[in-house]
């Protein structure tokens, strides 16, 4: 059985900064998924597995002068933006293959930093 938590928050000032910073950092790990599944695609190439991704677009991205900033925040967020990613894709060909029933479900498409929509996922030992 799975359980689920919705919370309203009220955050102050410096809690707002984590979050706009938590919040960023998912939609861009989830882009640059997006981006590697449709790379791959177009060279013909097998896609990346989770593993893969979360190696390149976590793990070594974070060891970059240029995202070096992903290391401010928790790495469940980030972790849980490439599961995101993935449900997404396997929606995707599901509907395709009619294994899916329900409303027509399109191919993932980059999240904007102009959405309002934002929204990020925590496991229970997550560190915030």
């Amino acid at each position: 059985m799975q359980l689920r938590y919705a919370f309203r928050l009220y955050p102050d000032a410096g809690q707002r900064t984590a979050l706009a910073r938590a919040f960023g950092c998912a939609r861009v790990v989830f882009n640059d998924a997006v981006r590697a599944r449709e790379d791959t695609r177009r060279a013909g190439q097998p896609f990346p597995t989770a593993g893969e991704l979360s190696r390149r677009l976590v793990t070594e991205a974070k060891r970059t002068a240029e995202r070096s900033w992903l290391g401010e925040v928790s790495a469940v967020v980030l972790q849980q933006s490439l599961r995101d990613a993935e449900a997404a894709y396997r929606n995707f060909f599901a509907f395709l293959k009619g294994a899916r029933k329900g409303p027509k479900v399109g191919s993932p498409r980059f999240k904007s930093r102009k959405d309002a929509r934002q929204s990020i996922r925590f496991t229970a030992n997550a560190r915030w």
